[in-house]
């Protein structure tokens, strides 16, 4: 007995060796990583200060997603905090001067938003760029034109804290940042009739993909605390969430309500944008949706 438990002592000895060995690697590449430079060749979009399109940025920076992290008046929120030191916050980005954007040039702006990609290179670690990879120039355009017209409201840098089982799963890419996802050689993407098609909802379908994945067949949500359930499979077929969606009408009560069919309340959904998206645009999401093909979760 005596010789058995010998072995099984040095035999969690070297396990425990083995995983401080494994967490301190993977530590020390999610450092590299995060310090790591980002070559993206970008083609600046022109500002504009057109009243049409301030209002068409208004409208994206409201309803897709921009306000969830940096608030409704572009200062800064804090979106995640948990008792394990989780922190996230998006940062400042109007014109005062704790604001982040206030030496951005054009091209600064295309790399931001598209690559996730700061002017200097490095990964822009909480900035979901894949679910604006795809704007066109002229929506681009509009949200830079709205951002810049956004008076100076308070608020500093974005925040960023991870527990070390993040940063080290982080680390050996199991979680990784929207620069890592993103093909930075697409072209921009090119402009689609807007109305209740399946074109103007696979567009609209694009701010789905940071957390619905580029299937939109759900799983896990990457870098999401562990209370976060799964996202849904987007994707038709028996036993997917979108059997509770059967027409438009439903998932607009679930956008404008934050509510299920049921009447139970969704824990995790950026509702503050959501709520804001026009009757067309869900509409036609609805019916991109509808006609994806059929995946399994995740």
């Amino acid at each position: 007995m005596g010789k058995w438990m010998k072995r099984l002592g040095l035999a969690a000895g070297l396990l425990a060796v083995l995983v401080a060995g494994a967490v301190f690697a993977g530590l020390q590449l999610a450092d590299r990583k995060m310090q790591r430079r980002v070559e993206v060749k970008v083609q600046p979009v022109a500002y504009t200060t057109d009243a049409a399109a301030v209002e068409r940025g208004r409208y994206l920076f409201a309803s897709r997603g921009c306000v969830d992290c940096h608030g409704a008046n572009g200062g800064g929120r804090t979106f995640v905090e948990e008792a394990d030191g989780l922190k996230i916050r998006g940062p400042n980005i109007t014109r005062a001067a704790g604001g982040v954007v206030g030496g951005y040039q054009p091209q600064d702006w295309v790399r931001a938003i598209r690559h996730g990609v700061a002017p200097d290179g490095r990964p822009l670690m909480i900035m979901p760029s894949e679910d604006y990879n795809r704007f066109t120039d002229a929506d681009l355009a509009a949200l830079v034109a709205y951002v810049r017209s956004m008076p100076p409201a308070e608020g500093g840098a974005a925040e960023l804290r991870l527990p070390v089982p993040v940063r080290v799963l982080y680390g050996f890419g199991a979680i990784q940042d929207a620069a890592a996802k993103i093909d930075h050689a697409l072209p921009p993407a090119q402009p689609v009739a807007e109305g209740v098609n399946v074109a103007h909802g696979a567009y609209v379908a694009n701010m789905c993909l940071g957390c619905h994945g580029p299937q939109l067949a759900g799983g896990r949500i990457p870098g999401g605390p562990p209370d976060w359930p799964a996202a849904s499979n987007l994707t038709p077929g028996e036993g997917t969430v979108m059997t509770r969606y059967p027409d438009a009408d439903a998932l607009l009560r679930l956008f404008r309500t934050g509510k299920r069919h049921d009447g139970s309340e969704v824990k995790v959904m950026p509702f503050n944008s959501l709520r804001e998206m026009s009757d067309t645009d869900v509409r036609a999401l609805h019916l991109y949706l509808r006609g994806l093909p059929p995946k399994p979760q995740g």
